[in-house]
């Protein structure tokens, strides 16, 4: 830990130049750069190119550097990004919402961002950097302006969402759902629950309100008996569904009060997270019509339920993560889905640990019982052998080039290390 007269003397610094960078590639002028080290990297290595592109400060662990006008050395420059956004969040009384969950995160804080802006100044995550450096960047990027955050967390061990609880603070918080993401790194399911819970836990902690899917009995049953709840679901708001909608578009269309919302974004399992954007924008009184105004102007992206068109196929590019759950889920979607010509292209599901070879074995059987003509890539699912399998995108775009797929709506979904993005259909 930094002495607190240090860290204010740093946060005075930053008060005057605000802008935080970890990257050299991404300098913004009269920024503080931190040097961060990972197994792969060492930012102190970069320090005087940071300032060489512009940076005022640089907090680096380099202490050759100690008497450089524009270095600031430090013993562990992680602790001190993690206490000055610390330091920064006591600054504000303002609501700060955590999200978290083994699925649709990432979506459903998009959802909530787009729906409370219509009312709101907000500060938010960009992207998916919710971690141990995303969450401090985020809390830093809190202004005097800003009405409203809204953080999300993600985890790949047992104590690191109640660790970035520490950091955010929430008064709010919402989890998407339990599933098995990154077991591998948690060691079992009910280690999962253990560490999702603590952004409840946080949220009570602090006195503050938590939404929960109505629907969702394993969250319902971890927040019984805390007063302030918030539910949300299908059955509470009263949503319908088209009857055309199955046999129209791949887009989500429902029926709320009465009124059709259609939406950019595929597969029903996407209306838990729309409804827990209408759930907090109704709680932070956003207006109804402007609710179902930024639930329609949403438009996913980074390959998240992203549908696109690409020659004459039409893509559902679902492949920045996956996982049983989502992988279940999206399949799902396309078996009810009414194209004449379906196809899935899944790439193997990555840090599932003892229980990966049964959870692959289990999306082949799905496939089959579904009758989804499916290309499965990466070694998992070829060491059950399926119809058609290869070990990467490589061997697979060779198969293309000879057997090229045209006409057809094509699902797309695999962890990112297996790198579907080089598909080339």
């Amino acid at each position: 830990m930094i002495k607190e007269d240090r860290l204010k003397s740093i946060y005075e610094l930053y008060l005057q130049f605000p802008n935080i960078c970890t990257d050299t590639r991404e300098i913004i002028p009269n920024s503080i750069f931190f040097c961060l080290k990972g197994e792969s990297f060492d930012g102190n290595v970069f320090a005087m190119t940071a300032i060489e592109k512009g940076a005022a400060f640089v907090v680096t662990e380099n202490y050759n550097l100690q008497n450089h006008p524009q270095c600031i050395c430090v013993d562990d420059a992680l602790s001190v990004l993690q206490q000055l956004s610390l330091f920064h969040r006591r600054q504000y009384s303002i609501p700060v919402i955590g999200i978290t969950g083994t699925n649709g995160k990432t979506t459903t804080k998009e959802l909530i961002v787009a729906v409370l802006q219509k009312k709101y100044k907000v500060a938010y995550t960009k992207g998916n950097l919710n971690n141990h450096i995303g969450v401090p960047l985020t809390l830093l990027s809190i202004r005097d302006t800003d009405e409203v955050a809204v953080v999300e967390m993600g985890a790949n061990h047992i104590d690191e969402i109640a660790q970035l609880c520490r950091l955010a603070l929430p008064n709010y918080g919402l989890i998407t759902n339990i599933g098995t993401a990154h077991i591998e790194g948690f060691g079992s399911f009910e280690n999962i629950v253990i560490a999702k819970r603590a952004l409840f836990d946080s949220v009570r902690a602090h006195q503050g309100t938590f939404f929960v899917n109505a629907q969702d009995e394993l969250l319902c049953k971890i927040t019984q008996g805390y007063e302030s709840l918030i539910y949300y679901g299908e059955k509470i708001f009263e949503i319908e569904y088209p009857k055309e909608e199955k046999l129209l578009s791949p887009f989500l269309s429902f029926i709320f009060h009465k009124k059709k919302i259609q939406t950019h974004l595929t597969g029903r399992y996407n209306m838990n997270n729309i409804l827990a954007a209408v759930a907090i924008g109704s709680y932070f009184k956003v207006s109804e019509n402007d609710i179902v105004s930024a639930i329609e102007e949403y438009t996913p992206k980074n390959n998240r339920s992203q549908i696109m068109q690409q020659g004459s196929n039409m893509i559902i590019a679902d492949f920045y993560n996956a996982n049983p759950s989502s992988m279940e889920v999206a399949l799902t979607n396309l078996a009810e889905l009414a194209h004449p010509n379906k196809l899935a292209i899944l790439g193997e599901m990555r840090e599932l640990g003892e229980v990966s070879s049964t959870e692959h074995e289990k999306i082949i059987h799905r496939c089959e019982h579904l009758h989804i003509d499916t290309i499965f890539v990466g070694p998992e699912f070829c060491k059950h052998h399926p119809k058609l399998s290869f070990d990467n995108v490589e061997a697979m775009n060779d198969y293309l080039q000879k057997n090229p797929i045209t006409e057809k709506l094509i699902l797309i979904k695999g962890s990112r290390g297996v790198h579907l993005e080089k598909i080339q259909i």
